[in-house]
């Protein structure tokens, strides 16, 4: 039986080619997504070039929405082997002073890249759980590294967007959190950063293609029994906290 894999926020991007390159290694994959238009035609193309792709309707910052995919999914399937938290959101401009951020556009992050990731590992828990060896894949950023944050020296020490940044290294605390939970069962769980890629969110400017985006999270995807718990990384690299 082939491996079952969600992804959210796959409609585009490097959700949609995590997609494409899970795909094309033989796993099942739920291209989740809270637009539907987008997010069946994401699926179509995908369909189109002969890989097992099926549109789930899921909005990460929607509790019901969440529950409705998850009950969808339990009724269809024995259980769901592979997760990857891939939807989230940039809200804010570099520069801004983080002082001077508006609380609403915290919250709005944050019920997106941490609440929402949160809600949606919970409600798939008990599908990972019936797999032999579940892997929960959240999608970070060196951004959300608060040693390099700190480090007048590192390479993203003058790239401040404090609500952005704020809630990645909250995503890499779950990360942590939950890997320590099932530090002895046969499931892993790990934070990637993708690398600046050049999608909408990364701008043109980006110096990493998309495809190379997505080879971080499906390497932690489909890492073997040998692979690591509760880390950080980009390609083979461990990322400080």
């Amino acid at each position: 039986m082939s491996k079952l894999a969600l992804i959210t926020g796959a409609n585009k991007g490097i959700g949609l080619e995590t997609a494409r390159q899970l795909a094309s290694q033989g796993v099942q994959v739920l291209l989740g997504a809270r637009n539907a238009a987008k997010g069946q035609a994401a699926a179509d193309s995908l369909k189109a070039e002969g890989l097992p792709v099926t549109f789930l309707p899921i909005d990460v910052t929607d509790e019901a929405s969440i529950k409705a995919a998850a009950e969808k999914v339990a009724a269809e399937h024995p259980q769901l082997d592979i997760l990857i938290n891939n939807a989230g959101v940039l809200l804010e401009t570099r520069g801004e002073a983080p002082s001077t951020l508006p609380l609403s556009l915290w919250r709005e992050t944050f019920d997106t890249n941490v609440f929402g990731l949160v809600a949606v590992t919970q409600a798939f828990l008990p599908l990972l759980k019936r797999s032999p060896a579940a892997r929960i894949v959240n999608l970070s950023s060196t951004l959300g590294s608060i040693t390099n944050h700190a480090d007048p020296h590192s390479h993203i020490y003058h790239s401040k967007l404090a609500a952005y940044s704020s809630s990645k290294a909250a995503v890499n605390a779950w990360t942590v959190q939950l890997a320590y939970e099932l530090r002895e069962t046969p499931h892993k769980v790990n934070s990637v950063h993708p690398g600046w890629v050049q999608t909408d969110m990364g701008g043109e400017e980006a110096p990493m293609s998309i495809p190379d985006g997505a080879k971080t999270s499906v390497r932690l995807a489909l890492t073997g029994p040998d692979g690591p718990n509760g880390g950080f990384f980009h390609m083979n690299d461990n990322l400080p906290w």
